[in-house]
Formats: C-alpha cells, sequence, structure tokens
C-alpha cells in the first residue's frame, strides 16, 4: 500500500503560507512570503532531497499546483544554460517526470504533464489511490489538502521544517477538524540558524493520564462542577 507524505516548511505557531516568495500567496493580505530565503542551508537542503530522494508521485491542491507549474517547467534545464543550476535541475526533471494527482474543481485546466484531477470526494479519492501500485504520495504545500487528510487520518508520515519565526496569522498547518492522532518521533535535526527537521509517524491512538490521584480534594472537586 501507498503511504501519504506530508512535507511541510512552517513556523514555530504552525503557519505555512508562502514559503517561498512574497508573490507565493497573499491571499488574506500575507505579506512575509519568503520566510524561509534567510534559512537557506545545507541541513534543510539535505532534509528536503531525502524526502525527495526515493520515488514518489506529487498530491497537490489546487492553489500549490499551480504555484509549481508555473515554474518547475520553466526551470532551466539545460547544462550548457548560464543561469544552470544543478539542485534546482534535478527537481525540475524529477517534479516534471511525476504524476501529480490534484485536488481541483476544473480538471481541464490541468497543463502541467503528467497531471491527473482526483474526483471531488478528496478523502476517498486518496483512500483508493493509497491501495493502487506506485510509489509513495508526497504532499508539498497544500494546506487545505492536507487539512482534509489530517481529519480522515490519511497521513502516514510528517517531515517537518520549523522555522524560528512567528507570524500570527496566516494559512495553518493544523486546524480544528483534525483527527486525534498520536504520532511517533522519527528523526530530529537542529541546523546552525535554529531550523528543527522532525520526522514523525504514525503512533496510534492517543493516550491520556492523570496527576491527579484517586481521591480528589474537596476543592477539586468542586472545581470540576464548575467546568461541567
Amino acid at each position: 500500500m501507498r503511504k501519504v507524505i506530508v512535507g511541510v516548511f512552517t513556523t514555530l505557531d504552525g503557519v505555512m503560507q508562502a514559503p517561498g516568495g512574497p508573490d507565493e500567496d497573499r491571499s488574506g493580505g500575507f505579506e512575509f512570503g519568503g520566510w524561509i530565503m534567510p534559512y537557506r542551508g545545507n541541513e534543510t537542503g539535505d532534509a528536503v532531497g531525502d524526502l525527495f530522494a526515493k520515488p514518489f508521485d506529487l498530491l497537490l491542491g489546487r492553489t500549490t499546483y499551480d504555484i509549481f507549474a508555473a515554474y518547475w517547467p520553466c526551470f532551466e534545464t539545460d547544462p550548457a544554460a548560464p543561469n544552470y543550476s544543478a539542485g534546482g535541475a534535478h527537481i525540475a526533471n524529477t517534479f516534471n517526470a511525476a504524476t501529480k494527482f490534484v485536488a481541483t474543481h476544473h480538471p481541464e485546466t490541468l497543463t502541467w504533464a503528467n497531471s491527473q484531477a482526483m474526483r471531488q470526494d478528496i478523502g476517498a479519492a486518496v483512500r483508493e489511490l493509497k491501495k493502487t501500485d506506485g510509489p509513495d504520495l508526497v504532499v508539498q504545500g497544500s494546506t487545505e489538502l492536507i487539512h482534509i487528510l489530517l481529519r480522515e487520518d490519511l497521513v502516514d508520515h510528517m517531515q517537518l521544517i520549523i522555522y524560528p519565526v512567528v507570524f500570527g496569522k496566516g494559512k495553518r498547518l493544523f486546524d480544528a477538524g483534525s483527527a486525534p492522532r498520536a504520532l511517533k518521533l522519527t528523526h530530529t535535526q537542529v541546523s546552525s540558524d535554529g531550523v528543527i527537521v522532525a520526522r514523525y509517524d504514525r503512533g496510534g491512538e492517543i493516550t491520556t493520564g492523570s496527576f491527579v490521584g484517586p481521591d480528589p480534594s474537596p476543592a477539586e472537586i468542586a472545581r470540576r462542577r464548575k467546568m461541567s
């Protein structure tokens, strides 16, 4: 069975909007686009490289699809070109060749090669897609799609690259619809400039406990009554 792997650039307060540039996504009046750029380093680059080291298909929301489709097919991949970047060209070639499964209301407008629209019950579509033969499904960006995947409990693995900034507003990784789920930390790394790379696998059901013993005080009993 295929796994759904979510890779996210996020701030400390969970904002993932427009990490790559000022004009990437200004919706909602967001004015901090490009916030990962001052922190570009080998550690984060290696983490992103690891995410795409194995064969994969892309699972994308429409906004992220449009951002990628306007960039990667146009990226210079000719080694003889003066502005050639080997790392960027590798990503471009890999993304262009990958199958892109897209959550969209307008499948006829998908112009990037190897793009396929998913039917509108996205949770059911991804659940069926996971049962098919093929490589794992990697999600990049795609906030609304991630919310659906978390709500439907379809995420198998997460890589969070967490930057030491706080915005207080913007599109966030988690919303109130996420299904309760424990996670298992499988890898963590802190870069020299304070960026945290954290990888999580599914960890089963949430377990709880209590600091209060079996005989709560009268004050605690009274407090509980006030809360109910």
